[in-house]
């Protein structure tokens, strides 16, 4: 993990305290399904949904990278999707910048791809996509639903051997305010919060 970002992850598993009783429980069912496929060695598959693929999703795609790897989980991979393709805010990139990340646009597409880097071998491909993407899982994965949209419209993803709803209030109602990219950077660190509680049950 690069240096920069070792104090604010340390900062974010000091705040566990810090989330609501019922949110550890919907928490806690996911790190169930985590340390159960752990202890049988098996690749465990891990896409966040939302609606856009913008905002949330990639929040939980590099938040879930992060905290396995933070908590030594080697068989966790990642990835995000939403029920229609659109392109990853530019807010977005740039709470995941300002939180320490390593970010490098790799084209200047009307959807571009970004590489976010933890580490010198750690990082997670972004860019808008359907969560039925070719490069996601297709079986044997867990759907982790990140906006409350997408959870309703989609009651059912194929090929999902469980589903998990955390949903998060959309940072993209600070757009155009002076407060967004606080909101931004707010919203991140909820959800690498938690994802860092999760992976600390396994």
């Amino acid at each position: 993990m690069y240096f920069d970002l070792r104090l604010p992850v340390q900062l974010c598993v000091g705040q566990f305290d810090a989330i609501p009783l019922a949110r550890k429980t919907i928490l806690s069912h996911l790190a169930d399904y985590i340390r159960q496929k752990y202890k049988r060695e098996e690749v465990i598959h891990l896409n966040y949904i939302c609606t856009h693929n913008s905002r949330r999703s990639h929040f939980g795609q590099v938040a879930g990278a992060l905290a396995a790897h933070y908590y030594a989980i080697d068989q966790v991979f990642t990835y995000s999707g939403g029920t229609e393709t659109t392109a990853v805010n530019p807010q977005a990139i740039a709470a995941l910048n300002q939180f320490g990340f390593k970010v490098e646009q790799l084209d200047y597409t009307l959807n571009p791809k970004y590489k976010v880097s933890f580490g010198p071998s750690n990082f997670s491909n972004c860019f808008s996509k359907v969560y039925d993407d070719v490069i996601n899982p297709k079986v044997s994965f867990a759907a982790i639903m990140t906006c409350g949209d997408a959870d309703a419209n989609c009651p059912y993803i194929p090929g999902a051997d469980h589903r998990f709803t955390t949903t998060y209030e959309d940072p993209k109602l600070s757009d155009g305010t002076q407060d967004a990219s606080r909101i931004y950077l707010e919203r991140f660190k909820q959800i690498l919060t938690e994802n860092l509680f999760v992976c600390s049950l396994v």
